[in-house]
């Protein structure tokens, strides 16, 4: 469901929408009261999608919770839905882990994995499904097959073989999309999230038809300071393109943010091309010459996370050089050094990544293209209709490609081909945690020396994102056309020679 413009997103944009005005236009008295409102502006006088309007609210409250980047209150406890609203009515708010939560009250509490006969079996003579079960848990019962689930190992054998494909897999949306198995059950048979395990990559959340999870967000204390004229600068991530409409073009976009009240607003692909650079010549100073066996990228937050979980003795071959949402803050302050940055981007766990102790100086808000959505939204802004006198700054191809999974490797093999022409470069790259484990495993195993090796916890990478507006295809299309637009092709050679000094 990912990019789809569902059910679940536009009820998502409301609460977005309502959550920001109420940070740009409420004041100090009528505040408490306009949050509270909130859940019954959302649902008016029946319920939509669920079985009563109380739990349609119930619902609400606790996204309203979320928005305003407060955690979910106690299911047995009476809790006010602004109650810790003091803590949050600040801008220095950061995110506290779990970013990801489950609403009880939203989850179907969907079967685990399972495979169950459909009313499509025809009682056919052969049947197969019976013949190749290890286990003997089918049996035919009235010319029907039927499965033993006290028998049942779920290898789906039976499935593979049935010629009317009449066994189905059952398994939750949120489990299936989850590559490091975090989702697991309550005492009530609805889904939680092992926080041991959780990178908070988000695929959970985009992925649960009920939109039973949610991450918090940070909207709301970013209106509050934008409302107060304070110097905040946006710097956009170049999974940008197409998430607004196709009629949005940088310019556009730009003009927009600067409506929203930002006071400048620059690229992240200017981080990405000082990381291809520095990237470049980290590999060619530590992996060419044998000194690391390889090199994980560090862009992803998720792909990161997951390599420390799972394999902390790799710690030392993860590259410590900037990310790019860090290299361009770093950048923005030391022009501007009394602006507060806001990373906007496609990204769930960069909220996360802002929140470390070593970054929290440089990105001070991080909010996703979906909730910035929301916030023009609640100032009525249309970005296609705004007009601007300039664009973007003017990042290259290079940089602009980490959008995309294969996009970062691709740059800093570039790079090295640009500045190390005598050095051999290998690289890998993986999308998906669940096929980033497999890369990080055979490179444990010593099959992957010498490599360069890229990890995206999105299928697609950043432009298939948990805070995405539009479908991976037509945003990597987009993208595609945004590259071949661009001026230059890799980062300038003064670039280069600023990173190496």
């Amino acid at each position: 469901m990912r990019g789809l413009d569902t059910n679940v997103k536009r009820i998502r944009r409301k609460v977005f929408k309502e959550i920001a005005k109420a940070g740009f236009q409420s004041s100090d008295e009528t505040l408490v009261a306009d949050i509270e409102a909130i859940p019954y502006k959302i649902v008016k006088e029946r319920a939509t999608y669920r079985e009563s309007i109380y739990r349609e609210r119930a619902v609400a409250s606790e996204r309203v919770r979320l928005a305003m980047g407060m955690s979910l209150r106690p299911e047995n406890t009476a809790v006010h839905i602004t109650s810790g609203l003091e803590a949050s009515n600040i801008d220095e708010k950061y995110y506290e882990p779990p970013l990801m939560q489950v609403i009880p009250s939203a989850c179907d509490a969907c079967e685990t994995k399972m495979y169950e006969v459909s009313n499509m079996c025809r009682g056919c003579v052969a049947h197969p499904c019976k013949e190749i079960c290890p286990k003997g848990a089918i049996s035919i019962i009235k010319g029907k097959s039927v499965i033993d689930q006290e028998k049942c190992i779920k290898c789906g054998k039976c499935k593979s073989v049935c010629p009317y494909d009449a066994i189905a897999k059952k398994e939750r949306p949120c489990a299936r999309a989850c590559g490091v198995n975090a989702i697991e059950s309550d005492e009530m048979g609805r889904a939680t999230i092992n926080n041991e395990k959780c990178v908070s990559c988000g695929m959970c959340m985009v992925s649960c038809p009920f939109g039973a999870i949610s991450d918090k967000s940070q909207i709301f204390q970013l209106a509050h300071a934008l409302k107060e004229g304070k110097q905040i600068i946006a710097e956009v991530a170049p999974a940008f393109v197409g998430q607004f409409g196709d009629e949005v073009t940088p310019r556009k976009l730009k003009a927009a943010l600067l409506k929203l009240g930002f006071s400048e607003v620059y690229e992240v692909a200017l981080g990405a091309d000082i990381g291809a650079v520095a990237e470049a010549h980290h590999y060619a100073e530590k992996v060419s010459t044998g000194e690391l066996p390889f090199l994980l990228t560090s862009c992803c937050p998720s792909w990161i996370m997951m390599a420390k979980k799972f394999f902390p003795d790799m710690i030392e071959n993860i590259s410590q050089e900037l990310t790019p949402m860090v290299a361009t803050a770093r950048t923005i302050k030391k022009e501007y050094p009394d602006a507060q940055v806001v990373f906007i981007g496609p990204c769930a766990s960069k909220k996360l990544e802002a929140s470390r102790t070593s970054v929290r100086s440089d990105v001070d808000f991080v909010i996703t293209f979906e909730e910035l959505a929301g916030m023009f939204e609640a100032k009525e802004i249309e970005p296609k209709e705004c007009e601007g006198d300039s664009s973007f700054h003017n990042a290259t191809a290079a940089g602009r490609g980490y959008a995309v999974s294969g996009g970062v490797s691709s740059a800093v093999g570039d790079c090295l081909k640009e500045y190390y022409p005598e050095v051999e470069v290998h690289i890998e790259h993986a999308e998906g945690l669940s096929e980033c484990k497999k890369l990080l495993t055979k490179a444990k195993a010593g099959k992957l020396k010498g490599c360069m090796i890229e990890g995206m916890g999105c299928p697609g990478g950043c432009m298939a994102g948990a805070g995405t507006n539009i479908p991976f295809t037509k945003a990597a299309a987009e993208l595609k056309k945004y590259q071949q637009a661009s001026s230059k092709q890799l980062p300038p050679a003064e670039l280069a020679e600023i990173q190496l000094d």
